[in-house]
C-alpha cells in the first residue's frame, strides 16, 4: 500500500474525490511531491484530473471562465493571449540547477542548485493563493509502451492544462498501472499574478529552472507555451539527461511517413530549428505525420525505433495559407478543439494571422490590445496583425494525414534522419551523407541556422545549433555529439542521414532558389535513396540527386517541368562557403566545446581536404556534372 502520510498532511486541502484519485496511484514519491507543492504554493482549490472526458471538459470550461481563453465563432475554437513581452522562449532565464563540480559548458545556462531552489521556492511561496491548482497525469510517448515516460504536471493555468490535454496522452490509468514502478518526470508551473488582460504580470520573476537529478522542472510568471507547457521543450532537458545514461536519444525531430512506390511507407525523422520548415515538412500533402517536434529514439534488435512524445501540435501559424499548407489550413477552418494564440481577433469572431489568405482586416484586437492598420508601438514600429510567433494548438487527430501508427507502442523504424536549417549561401537543397559518422558530424553537429522570432532577441543572426537541439541540451555539447555517434554503433540497419536547405539564395541576385513546395520532391528523392532505388552524384560533401531523377519527380509529384538551369544553380558546390562554414564550426568545437570526440575533427578535416582538391581541379563554384555518378 502507498504511504499515506504525505497525503494525510494535505487531506484537509483536498476534496474527498481528489484525495481518492491521488491515493489510487500507489506511489509514495508522487504523494510526497504533490504534498510539498500544495504546502508551498498554497492554492485556493485543487483539482486532480483523470483520463475522463468529463475532467478534460471541466478544464476547457475553466480556461474560458477564467478569461485565459475566449470562444471563437467556429465550434471548439478558442483564443488565448500572452503579455506582449512573454511570447517566446526566454533563454536568459532558463537555467539548469547544478550541484557543485558539475559544468555543462558555456553554451548552456546554469546556476548553483541550492541557490536556484531557494529562489524558485521563494517565488512559488503562496503564489497560488487565489488560484486553482490543477494536477494532471500524462505519458510522454504512447501509453502501455516500454519507450514512454510518465509525467505529472502541477499548474494553476487552465490554458496550460488545456494545451497539454491537446498535446499529450492522458496517463492517469497508466500511472495507476505502474504504481511504484513509475520513474516519472515532475513539473511545477505557476502563471503568477495576472493583470486585467489575464496575462502574467510579474515578468521580472519569470523563471524556468531544470533540476536533472530530481527530474523536476519549475516555471513561474509566464504563460507562453514554450516556457510553461512543461512536457514540451522543458521535458526534453530531463529526457536527454536520462537518455545519456541509458543509451537512447531525445531529439528535436519530426516523425513522418513518406509514401513511395507500390504503397510503400518509409519513416523519417527530421531536426530543424524553429521556423525552418519542420512543421511544413511533416504536413506535406500525400504523406503522413506522426509528430512535428520531439522524438524518442531507441535501439532494439539492431534497429532504431522512434516514437512521438506528443499527440498534438503547437505550431507557428504565421504564413499558413490554403496553397502551401492545405492540410493544416483545412483543420484550422473546421470545427474541432483548437487554441489560437496571439493572432488578430476580427470583429466577426474569426481570426487573422500574418500571411493568411485574403485582405488584412482594418481593425481588430490582438496582443497589443485594440488594433488598427498602421498602429505603432512605443518605439514607432508598426504592429502587425498577429505576433510573428503566434501559434495554434491542436490534437493530431484533426489532421487528415495523421498516421495510423501514431499511438503504436512499438513505435516505427526510421529509414532516414534529416537535418536542416536556414542557410542562404552554402548547403544544397538536399544531399546524403556517406555514412553515419559523416552525417552526424557534417549535417547534425555542424548545423547552423539564422535566428527567428521563436526566441526572444535579435533575428537573422546565424547561430551554431548542433542537431537543432542546443537550446534544450542538459549534457555538455561534446558528450551530446558523442551520444549521437555512439547510437549508430551496433545498428544492423542504420538510417541514412540527409541534409536539407529550403532557404538557398542565388549568389548574384539574392533570390530564393527553392519554391516552398519543392521540399516534397526532396523527400521523395530521400525515400528512394533510403531503399537504394536511385543512384546519385558523389561530391566532396555527400551524395546529391541526378538531374533526370529530380526532373521525373517534379513531373510526377507537381506536374511541372524542372529545368537543367535550376538544377545547376541549386546543386552546384559552393566551395568557399563550405570551407568557411566547416572551419568556422570546427573552431567552435576546438575553442569552446570540451570533450569533443576526436572523430569529429577527423571527419571535418577529411571533408576540407576533399573540398580543397575539388577547388584546385574545378574552381570555386562546381556544377554537378563535374562529379562522378555512383550506383
Amino acid at each position: 500500500m502507498a504511504d499515506s502520510k504525505p497525503l494525510d498532511r494535505i487531506k484537509s486541502r483536498l476534496s474527498p474525490e481528489a484525495y481518492q484519485r491521488l491515493a489510487a496511484i500507489q506511489n509514495p514519491e508522487l504523494h510526497a511531491f504533490v504534498a510539498k507543492y500544495v504546502e508551498i504554493c498554497n492554492p485556493a482549490r485543487i483539482f486532480v484530473c483523470t483520463d475522463s472526458e468529463e475532467d478534460k471538459a471541466f478544464i476547457r470550461e475553466e480556461a474560458i471562465r477564467s478569461g485565459e481563453e475566449r470562444p471563437l465563432k467556429m465550434p471548439g475554437h478558442t483564443l488565448h493571449y500572452e503579455h506582449y513581452d512573454d511570447q517566446g522562449r526566454d533563454k536568459e532565464h532558463t537555467k539548469f540547477l547544478l550541484p557543485p563540480g558539475v559544468d555543462l559548458g558555456p553554451d548552456i545556462g546554469a546556476m548553483d542548485k541550492e541557490e536556484g531552489l531557494a529562489e524558485i521556492h521563494g517565488i512559488l511561496k503562496d503564489i497560488m493563493k487565489d488560484h486553482t491548482m490543477y494536477i494532471l497525469f500524462f505519458t510522454l510517448g504512447p501509453t502501455n509502451s516500454e519507450f514512454s515516460i510518465p509525467a505529472v504536471q502541477i499548474t494553476d493555468s487552465p490554458y496550460v492544462a488545456h494545451s497539454e490535454h491537446l498535446l499529450y496522452r492522458s496517463g492517469y490509468e497508466d500511472w495507476r498501472r505502474l504504481g511504484e514502478k513509475a520513474r516519472f518526470f515532475r513539473f511545477v508551473h505557476s502563471e503568477g499574478e495576472l493583470d486585467e488582460r489575464k496575462n502574467s504580470k510579474n515578468l521580472h520573476l519569470r523563471r524556468m529552472y531544470i533540476d536533472n537529478e530530481n527530474s523536476t522542472v519549475y516555471s513561474t510568471n509566464t504563460q507562453y507555451g514554450g516556457n510553461t507547457i512543461g512536457l514540451k521543450k522543458l521535458a526534453m532537458r530531463l529526457a536527454i539527461f536520462r537518455a545519456e545514461k541509458e543509451g537512447w536519444l531525445t531529439e528535436h525531430m519530426l516523425l513522418m511517413g513518406v509514401h513511395g512506390p507500390a504503397g510503400r511507407v518509409t519513416y523519417f525523422t527530421g531536426a530543424f530549428p524553429s521556423m525552418c520548415g519542420k512543421t511544413s515538412t511533416a504536413m506535406i500533402p500525400g504523406e503522413t505525420i506522426l509528430g512535428d517536434d520531439i522524438a524518442y529514439l531507441f535501439k532494439k534488435n539492431g534497429r532504431v525505433r522512434a516514437v512521438n512524445v506528443e499527440k498534438g501540435m503547437f505550431g507557428i501559424i504565421e504564413g499558413i495559407n490554403s496553397v502551401d499548407d492545405v492540410i493544416v489550413w483545412k483543420a484550422l477552418h473546421s470545427p474541432g478543439e483548437i487554441i489560437f494564440s496571439n493572432v488578430l481577433l476580427c470583429e466577426d469572431g474569426t481570426v487573422y494571422w500574418n500571411g493568411k489568405d485574403g485582405p488584412v482586416p482594418e481593425r481588430g484586437y490582438n496582443h497589443s490590445g485594440e488594433w488598427w492598420k498602421g498602429k505603432k508601438d512605443a518605439k514607432g514600429k508598426e504592429i502587425p496583425p498577429s505576433h510573428k510567433n503566434a501559434r495554434f494548438t491542436l490534437d493530431l487527430s484533426l489532421l487528415e494525414n495523421v498516421s495510423p501508427r501514431l499511438h503504436d507502442p512499438e513505435g516505427v523504424e526510421p529509414a532516414g534522419f534529416i537535418y536542416g536549417g536556414r542557410d542562404s549561401d552554402t548547403w544544397m537543397p538536399v544531399r546524403q551523407a556517406f555514412d553515419w559518422d559523416h552525417g552526424i558530424i557534417t549535417m547534425g553537429a555542424f548545423l547552423e541556422s539564422e535566428t527567428t522570432a521563436a526566441t526572444l532577441g535579435k533575428e537573422g543572426v546565424r547561430e551554431f545549433n548542433p542537431m537543432s537541439n542546443l537550446d534544450f541540451l542538459s549534457v555538455p555539447i561534446g558528450r551530446y555529439v558523442g551520444m549521437n555517434l555512439d547510437f549508430g554503433k551496433g545498428l544492423t540497419h542504420p538510417p541514412a542521414i540527409f541534409g536539407v536547405n529550403y532557404f538557398l539564395r542565388d549568389l548574384e541576385t539574392g533570390k530564393w532558389l527553392n519554391d516552398k513546395t519543392d521540399k516534397a520532391i526532396w523527400l521523395k528523392w530521400m525515400e528512394l535513396r533510403a531503399h537504394g532505388d536511385v543512384g546519385a552524384i558523389q561530391t566532396p560533401v555527400g551524395y546529391i540527386p541526378k538531374y533526370e531523377d529530380l526532373r521525373r519527380l517534379f513531373k510526377e509529384v507537381h506536374g511541372k517541368e524542372y529545368t537543367k538551369e535550376d538544377y545547376v544553380k541549386q546543386f552546384s558546390l559552393r566551395v568557399p562557403q563550405f570551407l568557411a562554414k566547416t572551419r568556422r564550426v570546427m573552431e567552435i568545437y576546438r575553442t569552446t566545446v570540451a570533450n569533443t570526440p576526436p572523430v569529429l575533427f577527423q571527419v571535418a578535416e577529411a571533408e576540407i581536404a576533399r573540398l580543397e582538391k575539388a577547388r584546385a581541379e574545378h574552381g570555386d563554384i562546381i556544377p554537378p556534372d563535374k562529379f562522378p555518378v555512383v550506383a
